[in-house]
C-alpha cells in the first residue's frame, strides 16, 4: 500500500503535467480562464499545506486542482489533445 506521501507526490506530478498541457479553447476563454485559475489556486494551496506538513489537506487540495482540470477538459473549455492518461476525457 502506498503511503500518503507517495500518493501526494504522484498527484503533484500528474497535476503539474496536466497544468502544462492545458490549452484554452478560444470560444470558451472566460469560463476556461476561471476554471484554470481555480485549478492553479488549489494546486498552490496543496503545495502550501505540504510545506506545513499538513498532508491530508495537501492531498485534498491537489485532487481538487486536478478535478477542475478534468471538468474543463470534459466541458470542452480546454484542448488537451484527447489525452485520457492525464484527463478524464473519454
Amino acid at each position: 500500500m502506498q503511503s500518503i506521501e507517495q500518493k501526494l507526490q504522484k498527484y503533484f506530478e500528474l497535476t503539474s503535467r496536466a497544468l502544462k498541457k492545458v490549452k484554452i479553447v478560444e470560444k470558451h476563454r472566460k469560463e476556461a480562464e476561471d476554471i484554470l485559475d481555480l485549478a492553479k489556486r488549489y494546486y498552490d494551496d496543496a503545495k502550501y499545506f505540504e510545506k506545513k506538513n499538513d498532508l491530508v489537506n495537501a492531498f485534498g487540495a491537489v485532487v481538487y486542482a486536478h478535478a477542475f482540470l478534468d471538468i474543463g477538459a470534459r466541458l470542452g473549455f480546454f484542448d488537451v489533445g484527447k489525452d485520457n492518461e492525464l484527463f478524464m476525457v473519454d
